[in-house]
């Protein structure tokens, strides 16, 4: 069974239609490619927090998203309100995952400390903030996604308990 997924994209540029938005669908092929995810919405949207958490809690309660990787809006920009808006709606923390990636870019540039994304849970959710760069997006998706699959199975309850013998 393929988890699903949504994908959204912040970038007030992008959702005026003056970019082509190019993280997202690269997220798209790297999920695809990995042959577990079903990526069932992508949206853009403006650097607005309120829309952020509104649609957060959408593509979690309401359309049963599994996966929520977001992209864009994580740095020190007084229009990046990514993870803000992702920690407003979890429910749990789950921090090892960006600061994984933090420390993994960091092994690439120093400008990797920059990244201010989190990780979360809302409820039966798991929502990624990533970098917004399609390079930062390659590098930290790849990272990831080797253990991304046993912590959605612990979420989800489809087996993969750590310790089960």
């Amino acid at each position: 069974m393929k988890y699903r997924v949504g994908i959204i994209t912040l970038s007030d540029k992008g959702a005026a239609g003056q970019r082509t938005d190019e993280s997202g669908p690269l997220i798209r092929r790297m999920l695809e490619e990995d042959g577990r995810y079903c990526v069932e919405k992508e949206v853009i949207l403006s650097d607005d927090r309120e829309k952020l958490e509104s649609e957060l809690v959408c593509m979690a309660d309401e359309e049963g998203m599994e996966l929520i990787l977001t992209t864009g809006g994580t740095g020190f920009s007084p229009r990046d309100n990514t993870p803000e808006a992702t920690m407003a709606v979890a429910t749990k923390n789950a921090p090892g995952i960006a600061e994984y990636m933090r420390a993994k870019s960091f092994e690439i540039t120093p400008k990797g400390m920059l990244s201010r994304g989190v990780s979360v849970i809302r409820n039966r959710t798991l929502i990624i903030n990533l970098p917004g760069s399609p390079k930062a997006v390659r590098e930290n998706l790849g990272f990831i996604l080797p253990a991304l699959g046993h912590g959605l199975e612990i979420l989800l309850g489809r087996g993969g308990e750590c310790g089960q013998k």
